[in-house]
């Protein structure tokens, strides 16, 4: 690194992380000993700060670099890359953790430890990180043809298949979350591997000190339970060490009351501890009977390496199960803070109750018809339902005055869009909740940039703020308010239609119009006590709202034709229904 690096490497967290991926991406083609002083000064700059994150990766690259300048130095290489590998776990960082075993399996390659080898890269795959690219890498190493070799500066053609296999579980452990998969996925992949007629995976829960599983009995599934100091599993959990019995019922750890119960016949066990990476014990595998012979070092030995890896699986797992619980909880707290933000905007106009929620769905069928999903679409929904709630901040003269407001008043009521916006932007959430209030206070924006607050127009009002747009105008002409009833919807589609590239852009107008009538008419019947009967909405189903609209436009209500007549009568009785009136 140039001197000139250095003071600037003291304060910025991006040029250290840069230098840091430098040094990664030329391991393989500038000299070890120039990258091992580059890594060191990084080193030296970083003790300055608190960047623990980034000290563990420094520390992780000089544990490689220092192995392979010096093959001597393998014991103080693991001890600088244990220690990268204890900052990176209590870092939480992603990024330190993949870098980690990266170098732990670059190291282990280098020393010939091709299990550990296998599955630190493995795992290192599967951190899925993209502030660096070591993922082609880390899959060139793992196919290498020298690490497959049979030849003897490597491993004999006896080992070669172990070494596959553990590859493959290894791989299908670190894609796996689901636990109880995760578990059945373990029994399968290490009864396959080692030739045995069964495998059992209990786990200890320590809490209850009792080691569990879930098993197959015929069909039916169910979990077992035992505590954690009774039989060979029990035995394992307790001592730490690996058991390997020729012949069970010479044993006196072993208990044949479950072979007595069942009719099967335990001959020959491995078993043994499941370990995390402080080498604590999770659990135990028991598997059962060699289909060839006895289980045999070679045996233990894979298991031990299988082990590694399921307690990494089990662990991140967990952590995955834990960090869902955790979103779904941050979900549903967010859900009922909407709802009573919503809540808090009907019980100041009773009339108006239920137009966030109408609006809210309109929204979603315009977003149904143009093919918006996921995130976006939620941030719309949200955007709907919160659109008004700046309506607390008008006074309720204005707000539930019957008859027609004056200028004075018009004035203030337009305020609620702007003191919308500043509510929502106070609520700090998520960089998508600045979305959502970008959405809720864009409503009243006209595409031809006549609207307020901002007088933005065109596609600088966005997408959300023009859907809601349309949705607000259209509940807000076919519901009844203090001063007039709701409009005949030919009138109020005119509205629509006529407001195409002035008030509304077009592409949503035409997207409303898309809409199936009979969804739409869901929407009217979501506040009222009434139901869509079923031969009514097969009906309405094959209309869309333009349908109807030339209908409305083409011809005299009293010129329609039987089958006009009939769909239209449909139409207007639940249109007569809407919530409101």
């Amino acid at each position: 690194m140039e001197e000139s690096l250095k003071p600037q490497l003291h304060c910025d967290y991006d040029a250290l992380k840069n230098e840091i991926n430098a040094v990664c991406n030329s391991i393989d083609k500038e000299d070890t000993v120039e990258l091992y002083k580059r890594a060191k000064n990084v080193h030296e700059a970083l003790l300055s700060t608190k960047f623990y994150d980034l000290i563990s990766a420094v520390l992780s690259l000089i544990g490689l670099l220092k192995y392979k300048s010096d093959a001597a130095a393998y014991k103080e290489s693991l001890s600088i890359l244990e220690d990268g590998r204890f900052l990176a776990e209590n870092s939480g960082s992603k990024y330190a953790r993949k870098l980690n075993y990266f170098c732990r399996g670059v190291v282990c390659m280098m020393d010939k430890n091709y299990y550990e080898a296998v599955v630190n890269l493995t795992v290192a795959k599967s951190v899925p990180v993209c502030e660096i690219s070591l993922d082609n890498k880390i899959e060139n190493l793992l196919n290498h043809a020298d690490f497959y070799s049979n030849t003897e500066t490597h491993y004999s053609v006896t080992t070669q298949k172990p070494l596959v296999a553990l590859l493959n579980v290894a791989r299908t452990l670190a894609v796996e979350t689901n636990l109880d998969m995760l578990l059945k996925t373990m029994a399968q992949e290490v009864k396959k591997v080692l030739n045995a007629d069964r495998c059992s995976v209990f786990l200890l829960d320590k809490q209850k000190n009792e080691l569990w599983s879930k098993i197959a009995l015929g069909v039916e599934s169910q979990e077992i339970r035992f505590a954690a100091d009774k039989g060979l599993a029990g035995y394992v959990v307790k001592t730490g060490e690996v058991v390997n019995i020729t012949d069970a019922y010479e044993d006196p750890r072993f208990n044949p009351e479950v072979d007595n119960d069942t009719g099967y016949k335990t001959c020959t066990i491995l078993c043994m501890p499941i370990r995390n990476m402080k080498h604590e014990i999770l659990g135990v595998f028991q598997v059962l009977n060699k289909l060839s012979g006895t289980f045999t070092q070679e045996d233990e030995e894979l298991l031990v390496a299988i082990g590694t890896s399921a307690g990494i699986a089990i662990e991140n797992s967990r952590l995955f199960d834990a960090q869902q619980k955790m979103i779904n909880t941050q979900k549903e707290l967010f859900k009922n803070f909407i709802d009573t933000l919503a809540a808090s905007i009907d019980a100041r106009d009773k009339i108006t109750a239920g137009h966030s929620s109408r609006v809210k769905m309109y929204s979603e069928l315009i977003c149904d018809v143009m093919g918006i999903d996921g995130s976006q679409r939620n941030k719309i929904t949200y955007g709907a339902i919160l659109h008004d709630i700046g309506k607390i901040g008008i006074r309720d003269a204005v707000l539930q005055k019957e008859g027609k407001l004056t200028d004075e008043e018009y004035k203030h009521i337009q305020e609620h869009v702007k003191i919308t916006y500043d509510i929502l932007n106070k609520v700090y959430l998520s960089d998508d909740f600045k979305e959502v209030a970008e959405i809720a206070s864009s409503h009243h924006e006209k595409y031809d940039g006549s609207g307020y607050f901002r007088k933005l127009a065109g596609e600088d009002i966005c997408l959300g703020g023009r859907i809601l747009a349309v949705s607000d105008v259209f509940d807000a002409i076919t519901s009844k308010r203090h001063y007039r009833d709701k409009m005949p919807i030919k009138d109020a589609l005119n509205i629509i239609k006529t407001g195409s590239g002035k008030h509304f852009d077009p592409k949503i107008v035409d997207a409303f119009f898309s809409v199936r009538l009979d969804n739409l008419v869901r929407v009217f019947l979501s506040e009222v006590d009434w139901v869509l009967e079923y031969n009514d909405g097969v009906e309405l189903s094959h209309y869309t709202v333009d349908n109807l609209y030339n209908l409305l436009v083409s011809v005299e209500i009293e010129n329609f034709n039987d089958e006009q007549k009939h769909f239209f009568e449909i139409f207007n009785h639940y249109y007569n229904c809407k919530a409101g009136n």
